[in-house]
């Protein structure tokens, strides 16, 4: 699933605009990479919790030619480790918990459009018919410069 996947269901749950759930997950992951940025931890209970570590410098191995050794720098990195419910679940040891009540109640049903009346269709525009502007004269003009 990507974030765009994500953000189509989370608006098909609670009922609110993609526009609005996309804004929520951007603040969301911009405000959790902004304290991981400065060295804190978040913990979401029973989801896991995104730190910050210090990765220290240490010597490796070039995998195109092993007999030649490397020196990888020092890196903060990110790190999640995930909770213990999320363990359970994923390892199909717990179900996954019903949406609360709250989240579900502000989902509206969407009704089903009311049959309108046939109104009379406006012929379309032909675009095909438009001239190009500046791009076949700049082709002219270079061919007659190579003759």
């Amino acid at each position: 699933m990507n974030k765009a996947e994500l953000v189509n269901e989370i608006a098909k749950v609670t009922g609110q605009t993609k526009l609005d759930v996309h804004n929520t997950v951007a603040a969301l992951l911009h405000h959790l990479t902004s304290a991981m940025a400065k060295g804190e931890r978040v913990t979401l209970v029973g989801f896991g919790t995104f730190e910050r570590r210090q990765r220290q410098a240490r010597m490796g191995v070039n995998p195109q030619n092993p007999n030649e050794k490397l020196k990888i720098a020092a890196a903060r990195v990110p790190v999640f480790r995930a909770g213990q419910e999320l363990k359970q679940i994923v390892d199909g040891k717990a179900k996954i918990p019903a949406l609360p009540k709250s989240v579900e109640a502000t989902a509206k049903p969407k009704k089903a459009a009311a049959p309108k009346a046939k109104a009379k269709a406006k012929p379309a525009k032909k675009a095909a018919k438009a001239k190009p502007k500046a791009k076949p004269a700049a082709k002219k003009a270079k061919a007659k410069k190579r003759r």
